[in-house]
This record gives structure tokens, sequence and C-alpha cells, in this order.
């Protein structure tokens, strides 16, 4: 956690990346999923994906040990190389002060933000009703390790913390640069489209296979 900068920003961002996991209930398959948009458009320019099997059990707060075999070999395959990483889970908003968006962050060397849809850990005010409002998120000792965030009006808001290289300001104004029309940053938002499509064609193949044999 002392390894995490928690200040600066990326100079220029030309692609945007999201990234998102998606496990099996009833196996040890994880399908995960990598997204490159242009920044200036937000257009998807990339999309990697698999599957593998997960060795590592679900306990909340180590998520990072169970998706990031899997992500990290899918930013190998990446053409186009992201100047900034949206994550679907904690930064430093975590018991540990290490969540994924660190894990990836660091492992990677790009700035990360984590921009997740709920809350791990900490407390805070309820922010406003309307779109770029935010209450500080506190931990146990009252420091403030992330920023509650409306993306939308009158939806629920998003939880925001550094993940690496990059300063809490930063992180909440690139969320809300790229929440257009939806409550999710449209890089996670692809990612989890994208990851949720492969799920699907991966469940149809193996329950086709299992029907026909």
């Amino acid at each position: 956690a002392k390894k995490v900068v928690r200040r600066g920003g990326p100079r220029e961002v030309r692609f945007l990346a999201g990234v998102d996991v998606s496990t099996s209930r009833s196996s040890r398959t994880a399908w995960g999923g990598v997204v490159v948009l242009r920044s200036s458009d937000l257009a998807v320019v990339e999309e990697q994906g698999g599957e593998a099997e997960v060795r590592f059990p679900y306990i909340p707060g180590l998520l990072a040990f169970r998706e990031i075999p899997l992500l990290l070999d899918l930013f190998d395959r990446l053409r186009h190389k992201p100047d900034l990483l949206f994550v679907d889970g904690q930064g430093i908003a975590h018991p540990r002060g290490f969540g994924i968006a660190c894990h990836l962050g660091l492992l990677l060397g790009i700035p990360a933000i984590g921009c997740a849809k709920s809350r791990l850990y900490g407390s805070h005010a309820d922010p406003g009703f309307l779109r770029g409002c935010g209450a500080p998120l506190f931990d146990g000792k009252g420091k403030i390790i992330g920023r509650v965030v409306r993306t939308k009006d009158g939806t629920r808001p998003v939880y925001v913390s550094v993940g690496h290289k990059i300063g809490l300001a930063a992180a909440v104004r690139w969320t809300l640069a790229c929440s257009g029309g939806y409550r999710i940053p449209e890089p996670t938002r692809q990612a989890h489209l994208f990851v949720t499509r492969l799920r699907r064609e991966s469940e149809v193949r193996i329950n086709g296979e299992s029907v026909n044999g």
C-alpha cells in the first residue's frame, strides 16, 4: 500500500481502458475482459477477453487474487496501450488500503481509478441527488480514502478512490467525464457488457456440448 502514488494523473490520455471479471457460482470458471476506448469520443477501439480457472477462493476484500492473473494476460495482448485505467472495484477505499485498482495500477505502471458500485469500507454522508454531487468517504480514523459521487441525477452513487498514479480530485473528474448518460463510467460499462456477452456465449456453448454429448 505504501508504493501507491496518490497524486498527479496522466499528462495526456489518448486511450482509456475498463476491466471487468465475472465468476461462476457453480464452477471455478472466470471470464475477464479489457476494453480500450478512445478518450476523445469514448468509442471502443479494442476488446480482449478470455476465461480461466480460478484457484483462489471467494473472499470479500481479496478479489484481486482471483482476478489479477487473468487480467494481466489480457493486458499483454493489447495493441492499444491505455493511458488511464478504470477498475470496477476499490482502490485505497479498502480495509487494507490496497484494492484491486491498486494491484493493477502498480503491476501495469498505469494510472488507475477504482470506481465501485457499492461500498466495501468506510463511512460517508449522503451526497446530493444531482449529477456531480459528492461526499467524502472516510476510514475509521477520519481520513479521506475516496469520494462518493453521483454520476447521474437520482441514481445510486459510485465509490471513487485512488488506484495508482492519480489524485482523488483528478479521479473524480475523469469519472464524471466518462459517465455520459449512465451511472457507470463508459470504460467499465463497456467492459461489463463485453464480459457478459463472453460468459453467455461460453455457457451456451458448454450447455450445447453437454446436451449433444
